[in-house]
């Protein structure tokens, strides 16, 4: 299939819902990839098993603050530059590109790049959903080098960054974003088709799009929620999910340090008493009810939505005063395995808890 400009709106509200809180506002995303199809031509999403396994893939993300990305956006030739730079380095043409993670403005920024290129666009990524560090990433876990790795900014100025491992490209590219205007562009993990059909986890954008769907057409059946959660219990990786709190925000501490969109946001009920909080760095980290008891940590995906329309809230557009439910996913298998959760698990952001899977903190297992 293409991906169409009639699809844009559809994968942008299932991008930044899968995206947990980050990713980047996918309503800049979604204008981004817009232009570019307008421009040039609806590139083709190409499914995991169709990819050669000697083809060239190469990803393309902007890095930074979600709550940055609001005002500094790409301008295309950023994008095209960190392509170029990659291939002139490698010595090899990409065949495809790739997403890093599926969420908000990193789901579409590749449909951009696709379209700007004329390359397909593989239907898959490397988390399932979103995480604010190079590190976090499934082809990092698969042993695909992070490096050679290129970073661009909008002044079209670039950097070539080579390192031992990805936790040191991120430190490194962190401090390079910071300078550069905490937004920056980057194309990493140069990859064979046969690592992605190892590493990645597929038909995430595929599965943006339908969960996009679900929740537009939930809207016009006055239930959007039940229909998101229907089209994720019937999908490939996310086989429990729940509303775990309804309430609105009443505290909200967030400040962007070290590149990173960081705090917490305190709820309460609608109905009867109790409240909730959330600990975020970019994405949502844990959920934690009044009396500290956790209801849902990282890697498992913690989305807030609208209480009425469902659509997703990314974390720099969460205000005093709404009315949200927080939704728990079980993340995919492939994310809860004992070498990713060192990764990304609860101790990785500092949280001192060991990861408990959603399921069993709600009495959702079988």
């Amino acid at each position: 299939m293409k991906i169409e400009i009639e699809d844009l709106p559809y994968i942008a509200t299932g991008a930044a819902f899968l995206g947990t809180g980050g990713g980047g506002d996918p309503y800049i995303g979604r204008l981004l990839a817009r232009a570019a199809i307008e421009s040039h031509a609806a590139p083709e999403l190409l499914p995991v098993e169709e990819l050669a396994d000697d083809a060239n893939v190469y990803t393309i993300a902007m890095l930074g603050a979600p709550t940055v990305l609001v005002e500094k956006a790409a301008c295309g030739d950023d994008i095209d530059l960190a392509l170029a730079k990659l291939e002139a380095y490698t010595g090899r043409r990409a065949d495809a590109i790739i997403p890093i993670e599926v969420g908000g403005v990193n789901s579409l920024v590749p449909v951009m790049a696709a379209a700007r290129s004329g390359l397909p666009l593989v239907d898959a990524d490397g988390m399932g959903r979103a995480f604010p560090e190079i590190q976090m990433v499934t082809y990092n876990i698969h042993g695909v080098s992070c490096t050679p790795l290129v970073v661009t900014d909008e002044h079209l100025n670039s950097l070539l960054v080579e390192t031992g491992n990805a936790k040191r490209a991120e430190d490194l590219v962190r401090v390079c974003a910071v300078e550069m205007g905490c937004s920056v562009m980057i194309s990493s993990y140069p990859m064979t088709g046969r690592q992605v059909k190892d590493a990645a986890v597929r038909g995430t954008l595929s599965l943006a799009l339908e969960l996009g769907r679900a929740i537009h057409e939930g809207r016009r059946k006055d239930d959007p929620v039940a229909a998101l959660l229907a089209a994720l219990e019937s999908s490939m990786h996310y086989a429990h999910a729940r509303v775990l709190f309804e309430g609105k925000i009443t505290n909200l501490e967030r400040e962007n340090r070290g590149g990173f969109a960081v705090g917490l946001c305190d709820l309460a009920a609608l109905q009867g008493t109790g409240g909730a909080q959330l600990v975020f760095q970019n994405e949502h980290l844990m959920l934690s009810n009044s009396a500290g008891q956790p209801l849902a940590m990282v890697p498992d995906l913690i989305c807030v939505v609208d209480g009425e329309t469902a659509e997703p809230v990314p974390v720099e557009a969460m205000k005093y005063g709404q009315r949200v439910k927080v939704i728990g996913v079980s993340a995919p298998p492939i994310l809860r395995s004992e070498q990713a959760l060192a990764v990304w698990g609860p101790r990785a952001f500092g949280l001192q808890r060991d990861f408990e899977p959603l399921e069993e903190l709600t009495g959702l297992a079988e």
